[in-house]
């Protein structure tokens, strides 16, 4: 039987004050894959996903995801922004930030209830956040704060998942904490992208990856694209990673 496509991305150009950022984007991302997205500093990884996303509009190009434009699609996306672009000072609790995921399938009118709230405990559990529930947002850690913004992702309940560097800087349990719930969810079938920074851990996490700068370099399982080859087209200079196993 042949892999569906979660994601399709068809000739996406996306240019800054007429430089261009992405140029000319083909994708196709299976269902139920982990994959790293990976490039240089201005690559345009974050464009990428935002564009997809449709928070940066294209100058070209189109997106589906399973088949249908994003825009008739959202209930089955989930999104993880870089911890960055977050305004921290928000006056909120770790469990409203949670709550907040719950929105989308709720519609405008209707507010979250009991259900919403167990759903939103038990994701807060799941990443190891659960005593904080009560905590403003703005008093935890960066690695705590990412792991409420990944607790709000999982109730969604989405198909596809995007995350912006969800393990900068975090601590190396929380990385290995959010590394085992994204395995979680490819083993239940979701789609989930990620740009990644730390070439090292690109075998031992993910099971496919894009190279990407500004052009797409190559996309693809680790075993077969992963390599010093394509490692240095990306890059510009002469890279050495082995891939472990």
């Amino acid at each position: 039987m042949k892999q569906k496509n979660a994601v399709t991305v068809d000739d996406l150009t996306v240019a800054y004050n007429y430089k261009p950022v992405l140029w000319d984007i083909d994708l196709k991302i299976p269902e139920g894959v982990l994959m790293a997205i990976v490039g240089p500093n201005g690559a345009g990884k974050s464009t990428l996903i935002k564009s997809i996303l449709g928070i940066i509009e294209p100058i070209a190009g189109s997106v589906s995801v399973f088949g249908k434009p994003y825009e008739k699609q959202r209930k089955e996306v989930a999104y993880v922004p870089q911890k960055g672009s977050v305004d921290w000072d928000f006056p909120t609790t770790a469990l409203d930030v949670v709550m907040m995921g719950t929105y989308g399938s709720l519609g405008w009118i209707k507010r979250p209830g009991k259900s919403e709230k167990k759903q939103a405990l038990e994701a807060l559990e799941k990443v190891g956040m659960l005593a904080f529930q009560n905590r403003q947002i703005s008093q935890l850690s960066g690695g705590q704060q990412q792991r409420v913004f990944l607790a709000r992702a999982l109730v969604q309940n989405a198909s596809v998942y995007f995350m912006d560097e969800p393990f900068q800087g975090v601590d190396a349990t929380t990385e290995i904490a959010i590394i085992n719930i994204l395995k979680e969810l490819r083993k239940a079938g979701k789609t989930v992208i990620v740009v990644h920074h730390d070439l090292q851990t690109v075998p031992e996490y993910f099971d496919w990856v894009t190279f990407l700068n500004v052009k797409k370099i190559a996309t693809g399982p680790i075993k077969e694209i992963f390599n010093d080859d394509n490692l240095t087209k990306t890059y510009g200079i002469n890279y050495k990673v082995s891939v472990q196993g």
